[in-house]
């Protein structure tokens, strides 16, 4: 055999063995770099804020965040938020979510929270982590916090703002005897988008020029449809002649909600509005005594003559006075005999 015959048969053979490598492994002649995914990356596509529940003192702040994810899978994924107050710089809260493992490529939501007071602003610093190496961050700024409404006095039901429609309309049911008997008439809305519960209304009437306390009432609102305005009415006693100032407030299990003034001019020479700065009138303390105050005592009688003296009767020496005085002289004169 030839060299040339030689070098076919050895290509030939080379041909053969080749074949029967890729049948029986079709793998062993893949590009590797067909099949090899991209590194994983996972970044922050969006950020939100939203309040949660809303304390006396302090808030809660939802946070969510939206991580975009592609390439290759990314292991132990964490995302760590941390609140810092916007004038002081101090870390006020911080709160980190375990995410895990995350393979599918497209975007998801990973949501988490942080408390924080309700005075100032805050920074929301967010910070992904992947195998505990910083691969994005994302920071927003929050302020307002303070007009949040607690969740204890969170209702839609307030006094109605009108132009022209009187909030509080009072009017005279009836006078005499130094009294008037008032009926106050104070309108209600529910803004909001469901029916309303119960809630309290309390009024105190003050008398213009002293404060003094004359009156009070108080009155249940029911039931207030969305949208609705209502009128609760009460019906509350005064001494006639003065002018009042009508408080007006309402009370949710305790906690003040909403509150206005009216105003009752009942003296003639003189009138007030609501905010509004008054002269001096005669004024007599007397006619807001409460019924339970006073009353016949042991003062009183002692100055109506209680032990059966006259109040008024001149001071001098008694009966029994006089008849020692006969008995002293009749002896005094015995002894001189």
């Amino acid at each position: 055999m030839d060299t040339r015959t030689a070098l076919l048969a050895a290509a030939a053979a080379l041909l053969v063995a080749g074949a029967v490598g890729a049948v029986a492994a079709p793998d062993a002649l893949t590009d590797p770099r067909a099949t090899d995914e991209p590194p994983g990356r996972i970044d922050v596509a969006g950020a939100t804020v939203a309040p949660g529940e809303v304390r006396g003192e302090t808030a809660e702040l939802r946070l969510g965040t939206d991580l975009r994810h592609r390439g290759g899978p990314v292991e132990n994924v964490t995302v760590r938020h941390r609140a810092i107050g916007s004038e002081s710089g101090l870390l006020v809260d911080e709160t980190t979510v375990e995410v895990g493992d995350v393979d599918a490529e497209g975007e998801r939501t990973v949501n988490g929270t942080v408390t924080v007071e309700r005075e100032g602003g805050y920074r929301i610093e967010t910070v992904v982590f992947a195998d505990g190496q910083r691969r994005e961050q994302q920071t927003t700024r929050v302020a307002g916090v303070a007009a949040l409404t607690p969740d204890y006095a969170d209702t839609q039901v307030g006094f109605t703002d009108g132009s022209v429609w009187p909030t509080v309309a009072v009017s005279v049911a009836e006078a005499g005897d130094g009294t008037a008997t008032l009926s106050a008439s104070v309108s209600v809305t529910n803004r909001g988008d469901e029916a309303s519960d119960d809630i309290d209304l309390r009024l105190y009437l003050r008398q213009a020029e002293s404060n003094v306390i004359a009156a009070e009432a108080t009155e249940t609102v029911g039931t207030v449809r969305p949208g609705r305005t209502d009128t609760v009415t009460a019906t509350v006693e005064v001494p006639d002649g003065y002018n009042y100032y009508i408080d007006a407030a309402l009370f949710d299990d305790d906690v003040l909600v909403d509150e206005t003034q009216g105003v009752a001019n009942l003296n003639p020479r003189e009138t007030i509005t609501a905010n509004e700065t008054v002269r001096d009138v005669a004024f007599s303390v007397e006619d807001f005594e409460r019924d339970d105050v006073g009353g016949d005592g042991a003062d009183g009688a002692r100055r109506e003559g209680g032990d059966g003296a006259s109040a008024d009767a001149t001071p001098g020496f008694g009966p029994l006075a006089a008849l020692v005085a006969l008995v002293v002289a009749a002896l005094a004169a015995r002894r001189r005999r």
